[in-house]
């Protein structure tokens, strides 16, 4: 496999000496000597994209060094990640190597270190401000166990461990991260005898499949499994460190679980990507195809062939579970549907794509294109091709867009893309698994209205359909997802994690509205949440968001129109709003000014409710929340 192509830059900083440098850490080492890397904190995530776990903690350490509070200073929208890092152990290593991490997605860390050994009462004392991450280790256990012991002695501990932190979790709603606990080796090799070393072996798997159940009882914690990098050769335990340091995870492995803490906070900041756009030549298939023609491309029975299955295999996986998969090819488009079609060995066939784009126009311009015809935003996408010119210019022109890199060796491409968790979300939902087809009736909407003269007739005949309710239990973690990776209609951006909304449909001052829409081409599914607080004669909007894929149909004027009717008639004198400006959410600055309100002060808007619009004529209103109910 080739060496990864660098990230390109933006104009280099002069040196002292007068030469700029080109290596990523020495560009962020110079901005650092210069004062400037708080000012210039935008370029890190591109500077920090490719390089290796020992750079990437010696990146973080410069950037513990300025401070959250000067990056902020210079950059106050920049996503900022409380965390406290607590556990069994020494656990201060990790924290320039989350530094890094959240940079690399463009987010930036606060983070607070417990006291040694400090993490059942940090655990116990957790409020949901910050992000408790507990590092769980092999000493937590047998720092306990008896002299001599047996596998029964590790399995009453382990067992008693996760009694207590289950107990300090049960009232609890604050965000936590647990990971189970890999077994080193020296260990069962304690153990002479085989019979017991396998009893060991089968308990303290068993005690970690606890701790990976833990979240079926308790939303809002998230265990990490640490195994599968162990299983790719991550040591598990450095023998010094541990003994003289009580550092008990490897630095190796502490990179890789802050890879996936990560990953971790960008879902929870709604960085979830949603869009994957593949090149086509030698990134899904081997060989060109305007030189090898359909038959000659290579996706079975050769070796080469078979390293470009495995990678279409992983695709409609992904594919499977919401991720909408496009293809942007350098191509004539009939050769290209032509072997989607037609080529035997192809996994991936046309209808795995919510889009097929192939053409000879510049790929960062199909992608632009392709995000408007999705209606997401460009930061939404994940762009992946094995030609360092495209991902080079893609780069440049949108930043925005996530550039995987595949190279030469194709047994590589599933490892790259699935490296840093573009599509991780907290819990997968029926809405996701149904998104693909949805988008792609949303094709369908497309050339209906281009049967239309007017866009007024397209929507009269469209038969958009509202039903308003208040959320199931079933329904709280659409509603938590929404608030998590709804962006661009999403007028504060509040996230919210599952126990949150529940709570928030526990309290009797508030009321969540989940938006559920459809047409006559299908159902759109739960689509848009209002979440409503009355205080006194008075209802505020904390907030208003709807999916993407249903704008500018009428659907958020519609369920407007019918918060502000039933404000009215239960008794309520004037609706409150806020908008919370971001760089995704321009779009509805002025929906509240559009719809009757009356603007505050900059963020701030009232509706005395004396000029109710009614919802749009071509929108019809099927529920409710229930007759009689305070909003």
């Amino acid at each position: 496999m080739s060496a990864a192509a660098p990230a390109p830059q933006a104009t280099p900083t002069p040196t002292a000496t007068g030469t700029t440098p080109t290596d990523p850490t020495a560009v962020l080492a110079e901005l650092f000597r210069a004062g400037d890397l708080a000012r210039e904190y935008p370029r890190v995530r591109d500077l920090l994209a490719e390089l290796p776990d020992d750079q990437l903690e010696r990146a973080g350490r410069l950037l513990d060094r300025v401070g959250a509070d000067a990056v902020l200073a210079a950059h106050p929208d920049t996503p900022l990640v409380p965390v406290v890092v607590t556990g069994h152990g020494t656990v201060a290593p990790l924290v320039p190597l989350l530094t890094a991490q959240l940079a690399r997605h463009g987010l930036l860390l606060r983070a607070r270190v417990g006291d040694f050994g400090g993490y059942l009462d940090e655990l116990a004392g957790a409020d949901g401000t910050e992000l408790v991450l507990a590092l769980l280790d092999p000493q937590l256990v047998f720092d306990q166990v008896p002299l001599p012991w047996q596998p029964e002695d590790v399995a009453r501990t382990f067992a008693a461990k996760i009694d207590l932190i289950e107990r300090l979790l049960t009232d609890s709603t604050a965000p936590v991260v647990l990971n189970t606990i890999a077994l080193p080796r020296t260990f069962p090799a304690q153990l002479v005898d085989h019979r017991s070393r396998a009893t060991l072996g089968a308990v303290w798997r068993e005690a970690n499949a606890r701790l990976l159940r833990l979240p079926q009882r308790h939303p809002s914690v998230v265990v990490l499994d640490l195994d599968p990098w162990a299983a790719d050769g991550i040591g598990v335990r450095d023998a010094r460190l541990s003994v003289y340091a009580r550092a008990h995870l490897s630095p190796a492995l502490l990179h890789a679980y802050a890879r996936d803490v990560a990953h971790l906070a960008r879902a929870r900041t709604g960085g979830t990507r949603k869009v994957l756009a593949l090149d086509l030549d030698d990134t899904v298939w081997g060989g060109v195809l305007g030189e090898v023609g359909p038959d000659g491309v290579q996706v079975a029975e050769t070796h080469r062939g078979e390293a470009f299955r495995a990678f279409q295999r992983v695709v409609k996986q992904l594919g499977a579970q919401g991720v909408l998969v496009a293809a942007v090819s350098k191509n004539d488009p009939g050769p290209v549907r032509t072997t989607l079609r037609d080529h035997p060995g192809m996994t991936l066939r046309e209808d795995d794509f919510v889009r097929v784009v192939a053409n000879w126009r510049p790929k960062h311009e199909n992608l632009r294109d392709l995000a408007a015809d999705l209606n997401v935003g460009l930061d939404s996408v994940v762009f992946v091709d094995d030609n360092p010119f495209e991902r080079g210019l893609v780069r440049r022109e949108l930043p925005s867009v996530a550039v995987v890199a595949v190279h030469d060796d194709p047994a590589g491409h599933v490892e790259r893309l699935l490296a840093d968790g573009w599509f991780d979300t907290l819990a997968l939902t029926a809405e996701d698994r149904e998104r693909p087809q949805r988008y792609r009736e949303d094709g369908e909407r497309r050339d209906f209205l281009h049967s239309f003269d007017s866009l007024r007739d397209y929507l009269a005949e469209l038969g958009v359909r509202v039903r308003l309710s208040v959320p199931t239990a079933a329904d709280v973690p659409r509603v938590s997802q929404l608030t998590l990776r709804t962006n661009q209609f999403n007028l504060t951006t509040r996230r919210l994690s599952p126990d949150e909304v529940a709570a928030l449909l526990d309290d009797p001052a508030g009321t969540v509205l989940a938006v559920r829409s459809g047409d006559r081409f299908g159902d759109n599914g739960l689509v848009g949440a209002v979440f409503l607080r009355r205080a006194e004669d008075v209802l505020h909007i904390d907030n208003f968001l709807l999916s993407c894929r249903v704008f500018s149909r009428g659907v958020e004027t519609a369920t407007l129109a019918e918060v502000l009717r039933h404000a009215r008639d239960t008794g309520v004198a004037a609706v409150t709003a806020e908008y919370r400006p971001t760089a995704r959410n321009a779009k509805v600055a002025e929906f509240y000014p559009r719809n009757g309100f009356v603007r505050l002060d900059g963020s701030r808007f009232r509706h005395d409710l004396t000029d109710i619009p009614p919802p749009p004529e071509h929108v019809e209103l099927t529920g409710s929340w229930p007759p009689g109910g305070q909003p």
